[in-house]
């Protein structure tokens, strides 16, 4: 009996991944409550709930237990949190599994973050930029020197455009080393570094090391810090080409971080040679995508269409889970520096400011590329207020 339940739980447990794999899930949420397990497929950024049988909640211990010996944690510590990774196989794919344990009221619960590069688009055409957008960042990342910045909140693709910047640039005839925390994705002719604080490696100690390296491209995970912050500047100042990201809500936003960390503005203003601003709204379905005349008394005031355009849903199918959306695209407010934008920097200009003097020069805003997708039919109102909220 008890070979047989283990057994079960061994299938239990593929058939979890699996199924999270099968649906594009990038998160696995395993929860425990008093009597009741929970398991959440996040899906094209939205928490969805996977249907559990009641017995399972009977299992809930061994199913923990057995997630835990597939990434290598110690089964019997209950009381603090553990990570480990898994490497899965899935019809020839191989998905890297990022586990996350930690102990709560009733026991322990399990969020599991899927890396499958089948589903990550690592190109610059797949990003979804507008044309213009497009051929400006080029021009930035094939610039020899500079800072350019990635912004926005956790889980807006920041990552995921900076790996297809370094593929659309890596070759040959440069160098290319970054610093990772952690290293999500390998990528072909790129050395990856990753962070490890409990050995006091850290994204700056990492990024004074790899100067040493004689690098051309130099991407950190993140700027976290004024030391981070500073050897990224030094970097800069040297003739390296410097990619990053930071949190900050738009574009004009960036320098005025740096320069809250402690940065001097004349040195942002003479490295920094771009910033962009992203979002990830979900795509309309293919499959049950329909037109509809809109109310236009309850559309956003800023969302401009002309007589008699139309706009379109997801009514909801079996492909999209009865959601409407299936998959994402990017969002991007890309900010090119100019010299009048370099004077707002040095005066210390709020971001309002440089976002007045950006609009002078072309810059378009994230909300007025949410309406531009409106309007082609890739996403709806409701997706583009969610993500440019705030």
């Amino acid at each position: 009996l008890e070979a047989a339940q283990e057994a079960s739980v061994i299938k239990l447990v593929n058939e979890i991944i699996l199924e999270a794999v099968n649906e594009r899930a990038s998160d696995i949420h395993v929860e425990p409550y008093e009597h009741h397990m929970a398991i959440r497929y996040r899906i094209d950024g939205v928490l969805q709930e996977a249907p559990v049988p009641p017995q399972m909640h009977r299992f809930a211990a061994a199913i923990i237990s057995r997630i835990k010996i597939l990434a290598n944690l110690n089964i019997a510590e209950r009381r603090i949190p553990q990570d480990g990774r898994i490497k899965f196989n899935v019809g020839g794919r191989q998905i890297d599994v990022r586990v996350s344990v930690i102990p709560m009221l009733f026991g322990e619960g399990v969020v599991m973050r899927l890396l499958d590069k089948a589903n990550v688009l690592f190109t610059l055409p797949q990003l979804g930029m507008d044309e213009r957008s497009f051929g400006l960042f080029k021009g930035l990342i094939d610039r020899p020197h500079g800072i350019f910045l990635v912004t926005g909140p956790t889980g807006a693709g920041k990552t995921t455009t900076l790996y297809a910047a370094l593929n659309a640039i890596v070759g040959p005839g440069l160098k290319v080393l970054t610093v990772e925390d952690p290293v999500e994705y390998n990528l072909t002719g790129v050395n990856q570094i990753p962070v490890n604080a409990a050995v006091g490696m850290t994204f700056e100690k990492g990024l004074r090391a790899i100067l040493r390296h004689d690098p051309d491209v130099v991407m950190i995970g993140e700027i976290r810090d004024l030391e981070t912050a500073s050897a990224a500047i030094q970097a800069a100042l040297t003739g390296h080409l410097v990619l990053s990201t930071l949190h900050t809500n738009d574009a004009a936003s960036a320098p005025m971080r740096l320069i809250d960390m402690g940065v001097e503005p004349f040195l942002i203003s003479s490295t920094m040679i771009g910033s962009m601003a992203q979002r990830l709204v979900r795509r309309i379905c293919p499959k049950c995508k329909t037109d509809y005349e809109p109310d236009r008394a309850h559309l956003p005031h800023d969302l401009v269409l002309a007589p008699g355009d139309k706009l379109w849903r997801g009514t909801g199918c079996p492909n999209c889970r009865n959601t409407g959306y299936r998959g994402r695209s990017g969002l991007y407010e890309l900010m090119v520096m100019s010299d009048a934008i370099s004077e707002k920097i040095i005066e210390r200009a709020p971001s309002y400011q440089i976002v007045a003097v950006a609009k002078q020069g072309g810059l378009r805003l994230l909300r007025e590329d949410g309406w531009d997708k409106v309007r082609r039919g890739l996403t709806t109102p409701d997706e583009v207020v969610l993500c440019t909220a705030g």
